[in-house]
């Protein structure tokens, strides 16, 4: 196709589509390395860098390197559509607890809980139904939000 022609419009609309996905990840992951480093810091943890998981991966939701690198799927693997923010922060919790054990022992599972529990405390993470990221500044600490009587942990193991 010679690189004047004439675009269809299903092709300039999924074109269109692309960049939106693209713009959205790349606002959720900016807010998730501001969380990550504020958790990662409560906890004296060290990583490389966060990057998203590439579209289309299965298996995982993420994944922590050797090396320190952290990757995080963002979105469903069958319909595209990006995961929930608490989800994307629970992962990430997960994985920043593999920091310091790489296992899925009693010891990482106390840590994890501990990290998640913090990042409830904090207002990072807010599994409530339709949860929206908080897309600001997290670099304040944010007050203590009220927590329901009744709360649900996702189960991972």
């Amino acid at each position: 196709m010679d690189a004047m022609a004439v675009r269809t419009p299903n092709q300039l609309a999924l074109k269109n589509v692309t960049k939106s996905k693209r713009s959205e990840s790349l606002e959720v992951m900016d807010q998730l390395r501001v969380d990550a480093k504020r958790i990662a810091t409560h906890f004296k943890l060290r990583y490389r860098e966060l990057r998203a998981e590439r579209d289309g991966a299965t298996g995982h939701y993420g994944i922590c390197y050797d090396d320190g690198t952290i990757r995080i799927r963002l979105r469903h693997a069958r319909s595209g559509k990006l995961l929930r923010y608490s989800s994307l922060v629970n992962t990430l919790c997960h994985e920043l607890a593999h920091l310091k054990y790489f296992d899925h022992g009693d010891d990482f599972k106390r840590f994890y809980f501990a990290i998640l529990a913090w990042a409830r405390e904090q207002g990072i993470y807010r599994p409530e139904r339709g949860q929206k990221p908080l897309l600001q500044s997290r670099a304040l600490p944010c007050q203590p939000r009220e927590l329901p009587s009744i709360t649900r942990q996702l189960q991972l193991f």
